[in-house]
């Protein structure tokens, strides 16, 4: 019996230490009071700083949906009538910044020059904003009956609302001039034959979204009507309707479609007629990158004939250069308005007339296919060009051959061509010195005249600011035309070179006061923009001008 109990507990022993030896591996799964150490390798870098361009170069295309501003075609064709001043005359809205928004400008001279120039600007608040602007001068030259003067007056304003911002305008104008044009020993006219005075009061008003440039689908709808007479019992009125829409598909393609319509009413003692244009714009317009082109595709209803007005273009940005590249084909349709007529030359018959009799005017079409490159050259100076191709139907040139010759008959020149190349540097060093050169040469070719009369083929001119202390400013300019025609007791007359140099200066005494010069016509040249009108002489008169 001892045997079979030893025997016995020794198996028992031997179980239970088979038991804790099996359990042993499970607790020295747990590592106590151990601690893991992750060591990684760490190399500092240091940003580099984007490297400073001491050279400007081209500003990147905007991608942005651009805010489109619809402008009827015959109000931006390149070739604009206009002429440069050739007298004293050289009046425009102030700039005046805060805290003096408003501002009166009085002075006088020599050639009997009264001058008046006045801006109110502080006429605001929280949603509106105004301007009033007026501005008269009046002039009397050496030569009998040579006497001019102008006065105009503008309003502007703009009301911020909830449904869009609202904008309307009023301009009133009047402007007088003498027929002293003729030949002096050989006619006597009566006093009221020789004057002529212009005058016109136009009203209108637009509607856009206050944040158009933010909404897929846009519109800017205006109206403006006029009326426009002169001393002769002539009238002109016109409306104008534009309704142009807008939408972005995405950030790089635009749809544009519009609707514009001008309706103009002359009539005067012998005449009556209508001058219409109706015209639809579809369009589209694409820019991403460095490239930007549009493509529209317009038919018109003129009073005379319909058309059909392409314009094309495209732009790019050599990628890594300094040059923009440009070229397309324009056309547009002028309606040669009395208004259009007389602020390009105020010399004109006011009934149309011509060799053959009275007739209605024509409407001008051209066409323009164009290329062109801008670049700069070091930090301050950008240089442009451009060559274009011209077609025109129905050009109108003047010719004064008529009677006394001291106005000039409207004539129309069909189908003809010119060739031209445009110029132009600009040299700037912050608002110190500024200095800017522009050129156009034109040549004229095919046409239905002999000539294209009155038209110059150079056009230069050249301007010069520079802020020698904070107080001063002095301005020089310099206009030239070359290359008119003429036909004087039918024979064709080239006119002399014109050449206006002229300049101003400025000094503000006090913050609030300061006196001004200006001298026009420093060489005292007989300048002949149109033939037998010659310029006012040299021109010199000054003044103060008070900032409230």
């Amino acid at each position: 019996m001892k045997k079979l109990f030893l025997l016995t507990a020794v198996c028992v022993a031997a179980s239970s230490y088979g038991v804790a030896q099996t359990a042993v591996p499970a607790r020295d799964t747990s590592i106590k009071g151990a601690t893991i150490e992750v060591i990684q390798s760490y190399k500092p870098e240091v940003k580099q700083r984007p490297k400073q361009e001491y050279t400007p170069s081209l500003p990147p295309v905007d991608n942005t949906h651009p805010v489109f501003n619809y402008n009827v075609p015959q109000q931006t064709l390149n070739y604009s009538y206009n002429s440069l001043p050739l007298r004293p005359l050289a009046l425009g809205r102030d700039t005046t910044l805060p805290p003096y928004p408003n501002y009166v400008k009085l002075g006088g001279g020599n050639l009997s020059t009264l001058f008046l120039d006045a801006g109110i600007g502080s006429l605001k608040g929280k949603n509106y904003e105004t301007a009033f602007h007026l501005h008269s001068i009046t002039q009397q030259g050496s030569i009998q009956d040579q006497k001019s003067s102008l006065t105009d007056f503008e309003a502007d304003g703009t009301l911020h609302k909830a449904s869009g911002q609202w904008h309307g305008f009023v301009d009133a104008m009047r402007n007088q001039y003498s027929y002293f044009g003729y030949n002096h020993d050989l006619y006597q006219p009566t006093a009221d034959s020789i004057k002529q005075t212009f005058t016109s009061v136009k009203v209108g008003a637009d509607m856009q979204k206050e944040n158009a440039a933010d909404s897929k689908f846009n519109y800017h709808p205006a109206i403006a009507a006029s009326i426009y007479a002169d001393k002769f019992s002539t009238t002109e009125t016109s409306f104008t309707l534009n309704a142009p829409f807008y939408y972005r598909i995405d950030s790089s393609l635009d749809l544009q479609i519009a609707a514009n319509g001008i309706f103009t009413q002359y009539k005067n003692a012998q005449q009556s007629f209508s001058n219409n244009i109706i015209q639809f714009d579809p369009g589209i317009n694409y820019h991403t990158g460095s490239f930007t082109a549009h493509a529209y595709l317009s038919p018109a209803i003129g009073s005379n004939e319909n058309y059909l007005l392409p314009n094309l273009g495209a732009t790019y940005n050599i990628p890594k250069t300094l040059f923009t590249i440009n070229a397309g084909w324009t056309a547009s349709v002028r309606q040669n308005t009395y208004e259009q007529l007389t602020t390009e030359n105020p010399y004109i018959f006011n009934s149309f007339v011509a060799p053959q009799g009275m007739y209605a005017p024509q409407q001008t079409r051209s066409d323009e296919v164009y290329g062109g490159i801008q670049t700069n050259l070091g930090n301050h100076l950008s240089l442009s060009g451009r060559v274009s191709w011209w077609q025109y139907d129905h050009l109108p040139v003047f010719l004064n051959n008529i009677g006394d010759q001291k106005q000039f008959s409207v004539l129309y020149d069909n189908n003809l061509n010119a060739t031209s190349l445009q110029a132009a540097l600009t040299y700037k060093v912050a608002n110190k010195f500024s200095a800017d050169v522009q050129g156009i040469f034109y040549t004229y070719f095919n046409g239905s005249q002999a000539k294209a009369w009155q038209e110059p083929g150079i056009r230069l001119r050249g301007s010069l600011l520079y802020r020698p202390i904070a107080a001063l400013s002095l301005t020089a300019y310099a206009n030239v035309l070359d290359q008119i025609y003429a036909l004087q007791n039918a024979t064709i007359v080239k006119l002399d070179p014109t050449l206006d140099i002229g300049g101003s200066a400025e000094y503000q005494l006090i913050p609030r006061l300061s006196v001004f010069l200006q001298v026009n016509n420093l060489l005292n040249n007989k300048n002949e923009r149109w033939l037998g009108y010659q310029s006012y002489g040299t021109n010199i008169y000054g003044g103060l001008r008070f900032k409230f």
